[in-house]
């Protein structure tokens, strides 16, 4: 006959390992959901702008500063959300392929060098949506609900 004190203990362990099977598939669950809402990403540019499609090398070149003109010649000017904002680090990871950091490194090299300058900073992508809408060969990104009329979207490969 098995101790009562063993039963207990076992009892409790199992217990224990129930709620924390429960809580981990809360928390799958939970993340899960959260990334599933987050609003897709769009590449955006002034209306003058004629390239319609860029691939990812063209854009990560844009954004790292290293092509600074469109395919037609017209110059590029890139605006980018700061580096903690959430939207500035899911667009590196997903469209460019690059850690936000990485991004900054490569800017900071150029403007310390004299090779180069770093893109200009918007503090949201209201802001985001105006500027690229009223400066010529401008290029940034949005969430879908910042789309309207006044901003093209470039499709990437």
């Amino acid at each position: 006959m098995p101790s009562p004190v063993l039963s207990g203990s076992l009892m409790r362990l199992a217990l224990l390992a129930m709620v924390t099977l429960m809580l981990l598939v809360m928390l799958i669950f939970t993340c899960t959901n959260a990334i599933a809402r987050e609003a897709p990403l769009f590449l955006v540019a002034h209306p003058d702008v004629a390239t319609r499609w860029l691939n990812r090398d063209t854009t990560r070149a844009i954004f790292a500063m290293r092509q600074r003109t469109w395919p037609d010649g017209q110059a590029v000017r890139v605006y980018v959300l700061n580096n903690s904002d959430s939207v500035h680090a899911r667009f590196t990871k997903e469209q460019l392929a690059v850690y936000p950091h990485q991004l900054q490194l490569a800017w900071d090299r150029m403007v310390f060098s004299g090779t180069g300058q770093a893109p200009d900073r918007v503090a949201d992508q209201a802001e985001m949506r105006e500027r690229v809408a009223t400066t010529p060969g401008a290029i940034g990104y949005l969430e879908r609900e910042y789309l309207d009329d006044s901003i093209q979207v470039i499709s990437m490969e």
